[in-house]
């Protein structure tokens, strides 16, 4: 085997690896699913049928932050009626729109005006938040617990507090909720919203009594049931946040469900629950020392999650007051509005809140870039292809280096074949003679894969790219291509729409039927950049540079298209830039002859 095809075979194992890899890890595995179906449903009869009662000094636990109705009633109720039980103030800013429940004062309705849940314009527009007692409970809560021990009134669920006539929450109008326990103890709360996703609770407690009163703040996100999760391996779905203590945490819910109850101590930071493009989280004072917790618990039939923070006491002597100071991030992670976050309000880590993945020195600075370009351009697609180029440029002295290095390697071949004939039983004497030419015509032998080496890192953090951030859902490219981060949505099996006929549809093999026009671009161009070499007089390497164009395309045929035109794209300058090269160095283009031999063969079958 030449070191020249030695190299094009370890390039392709390093592709064929990465895709692999891909393709296992971006889905959970059917049977581990159906194990964690299993699990769930054996938790569930395990778990007690109450729910759990909070411990004194702290919040409330899972799923009793508000009355939990009746299975048949969670059932019965749509999100609507569950709306409607509870008074409410509305909530009304450019990009959210929604209500405040004025039972609980807890922020549990939330709609994103800006984003539809498929990409036809009159879809539904994305909810967020959602009342307890209907479908798919969501919402957060701030207040106030006592100590151990402590008997002081204070607001909860079932509290029903105060506002003006008329009153709504704006961007320009705080929200003013009040409340008296009757005991001497008077509590104000203030709501207010910025233009985009963050709402800022201010909660104060007056003593009008003759005796102290000892209070934690608290503030709470709670999630009923086990929401539907995309299973990839590469994404986090679940519950997140950032303490001093212990860092990044990123709890699964499954996890979660098996510990019960994970605790942190920490000056700041914040924790929530996050989907793939979606969160709600809640932020200390960055300066407050607090309890961060993680926690799930069995209500009912359904498991509950729910991450809080606990401050340290406050006594309000009488006559004092006391306030405390808290955030709540719900909307899109926007890298734009999380980053700003981040950087203006001095929330610790607050920009880890989007999935960059291991390789976050790469895969943002490539997201900021693509999307500097966009906003010239005004077109992801044509970004990526921008993009592109300006790799392209940016390693083109390693890359002509190692296109340089190849050129040699095909020019030497006579020699090394001459050799292989002398030496051919004598494999060491053979690998010094080799060594001796290579010295003395200066090749790297392993230079040949450089480029694809060098391209595995890049292909992984855009497709990290597509996948998690927003701004690439629903981003339109030319065409048929509506959205970057999904798949081509063509397939050659029914002619690309001629033929009224889903093959998605096709047990077991349907999946990968969905064979649409950009990956058979891509293959097209990878079966091109091979064809750029002679073919290989050992049969099974021959076999091996044949299929692999064809198995690649099927492999990328799910993947985003955004990551298909890449690639595609690539391959095409590759095949410039190596032709270029080649005949710099005086080395024949195989290319032209491999296909006059192809039609060759075609006319003698």
């Amino acid at each position: 085997m030449t070191n020249e095809n030695r190299n094009m075979i370890l390039a392709i194992v390093l592709s064929m690896l990465v895709l692999i890899a891909f393709q296992y890890f971006s889905g959970i595995p059917q049977m581990e699913k159906q194990r964690q179906i299993a699990q769930q449903q054996q938790t569930l009869q395990q778990g007690t049928a109450n729910a759990p009662t909070a411990e004194p000094g702290a919040p409330p636990a899972p799923g009793t932050a508000a009355p939990a109705p009746t299975q048949a009633a969670a059932t019965a109720l749509t999100r609507e009626q569950a709306l409607a039980l509870s008074p409410r103030a509305p909530i009304d800013t450019p990009r959210v729109t929604g209500s405040v429940s004025l039972k609980g004062g807890r922020i549990d309705d939330l709609s994103l005006k800006d984003y539809r849940e498929t990409v036809k314009p009159d879809s539904p527009i994305i909810i967020l938040l959602s009342p307890s007692g209907g479908p798919n409970p969501f919402y957060s809560e701030f207040g106030w617990v006592g100590g151990a021990g402590s008997t002081v009134k204070l607001p909860a669920a079932d509290t029903v507090w105060s506002v003006a006539d008329g009153a709504r929450l704006t961007p320009d109008t705080p929200l003013v909720l009040s409340w008296d326990n009757g005991e001497g103890l008077a509590f104000r709360r203030t709501i207010s919203v910025d233009r985009n996703y963050m709402f800022h609770v201010k909660d104060e407690v007056q003593n009008t009594g003759s005796a102290p009163a000892t209070l934690h703040p608290f503030a709470l996100v709670s999630r009923h049931g086990t929401p539907h999760t995309l299973g990839y391996y590469i994404l986090h779905e679940g519950l997140i946040g950032v303490t001093s203590e212990g860092g990044l945490h990123e709890i699964k819910y499954k996890d979660i469900a098996e510990k019960k109850t994970e605790t942190f101590p920490s000056t700041g930071g914040w924790l929530g629950i996050t989907d793939k493009y979606w969160a709600a989280t809640v932020i200390p004072d960055q300066q407050a020392k607090v309890q961060a917790r993680f926690s799930a618990a069995t209500v009912g039939s359904e498991v509950s999650y729910q991450t809080d923070w606990l401050g340290d006491a406050v006594t309000v002597a009488p006559g004092g007051s006391a306030s405390s100071d808290g955030r709540l991030f719900a909307g899109a992670k926007e890298v734009r509005v999380v980053d700003g976050y981040d950087r203006d309000l001095g929330i610790d880590r607050f920009d880890l809140l989007i999935d960059w993945g291991w390789f976050y020195f790469i895969t943002k600075p490539l997201f900021l870039l693509i999307d500097w370009i966009y906003k010239g351009v005004g077109n992801f697609g044509v970004a990526i292809l921008i993009v592109t180029v300006m790799l392209k440029t940016l390693f083109f002295p390693l890359a002509n280096k190692s296109y340089a290095s190849m050129a040699k390697m095909k020019a030497i071949q006579p020699e090394i074949q001459a050799l292989r004939e002398r030496f051919g039983d004598d494999r060491v004497r053979l690998q010094q003679e080799m060594m001796e030419i290579y010295k003395k015509e200066k090749i790297n032998p392993v230079a040949g894969c450089l480029p694809i080496v060098i391209q595995i890192p890049v292909f992984f953090a855009l497709y990290k790219t597509l996948f998690v951030t927003i701004e690439m859902r629903h981003a339109p490219f030319f065409g048929w291509i509506h959205d970057l981060s999904a798949p081509d949505p063509t397939t050659i099996f029914n002619l690309f729409g001629l033929i009224p006929w889903d093959p998605s549809q096709v047990p077991v093999i349907g999946h990968f039927l969905m064979l649409g026009v950009w990956p058979i671009i891509m293959g097209c161009t990878m079966w091109a950049q091979m064809k750029l070499n002679p073919a290989p007089p050992d049969p099974t390497q021959k076999a091996i540079f044949d299929w692999m164009p064809l198995i690649f395309t099927f492999m990328l045929g799910s993947f985003a298209v955004g990551l298909v035109i890449y690639w595609a794209w690539n391959n095409t300058l590759s095949v410039i830039q190596q032709s270029i090269i080649m005949r710099r160095h005086g080395v024949k283009v195989e290319l032209w002859s491999n296909l006059k031999d192809l039609f060759r063969r075609g006319k003698k079958a």
